[in-house]
């Protein structure tokens, strides 16, 4: 989220960019439940000071943003929902892995995370690694974190009650090349928001923050004006 963050945080937005409990420097246990998940996402704004605010959140994040647009809607202006699917299934090997395997786990979501192009030699520019970047920062989470957020999306019923209430402005940004939240998987649920804007990124895997930072800087700039 660096280039998205940082270029909104100069250019005249508020930007706060959180690590969920038990998170990257937040602390406490994992949250078990895309509803507590959004209500600490309101308890942050209060904490804040933030009356309203544009909630932005990709894969499991983007379920988190849709329930606080549904739970709280005078509290949030826009949502916008990067790689979304709904429901968010997880795979019954996947899930084993991160339980039991989590390197493996690890290998297997930064593989079907990115396209084939942030394999190849030629990344972006010199020293920069999307592959490895990506890995690193799986690696540096508490262990048995990545279950708990395996498990809370697969668990998640309630984007269709959900998408029915969500009443601000909403932003589904998706990537062609997903394979963890595929694009078929988003299309229908797109008609369950009203008046939705769907926005597909071309030639990008899961991970579309860094894979194609620029295309996902221009959609969020232009929905947040």
């Amino acid at each position: 989220w660096i280039l998205q963050s940082r270029y909104l945080a100069h250019h005249g937005y508020g930007v706060l960019a959180l690590d969920l409990p038990g998170h990257g420097r937040s602390a406490g246990p994992a949250l078990a439940s895309v509803g507590e998940l959004a209500d600490w996402v309101t308890e942050v704004q209060d904490a804040a000071g933030v009356k309203q605010a544009a909630i932005v959140g990709h894969s499991m994040g983007s379920l988190i943003a849709l329930e606080c647009a549904a739970r709280r809607p005078d509290r949030v202006m826009k949502i916008a929902l990067l790689a979304i699917a709904y429901p968010m299934k997880v795979s019954a090997e996947l899930l084993d892995a991160t339980k039991v395997n989590e390197p493996l786990a690890q290998d297997m979501v930064n593989i079907w995370s990115h396209a084939a192009y942030a394999q190849y030699p030629n990344c972006p520019g010199p020293g920069f690694w999307v592959i490895g970047e990506n890995l690193r920062l799986m690696q540096r989470q508490k262990p048995g974190v990545m279950h708990v957020d395996f498990l809370t999306c697969n668990a998640y019923a309630g984007g269709e009650e959900a998408a029915a209430a969500v009443r601000c402005p909403a932003l589904l940004l998706l990537a062609k090349r997903d394979l963890m939240t595929p694009l078929r998987a988003a299309r229908d649920f797109a008609k369950s928001i009203k008046g939705a804007q769907l926005v597909v990124i071309d030639g990008s895997g899961h991970n579309m923050m860094a894979e194609k930072p620029d295309e996902v800087l221009d959609a969020l700039a232009g929905f947040l004006k």
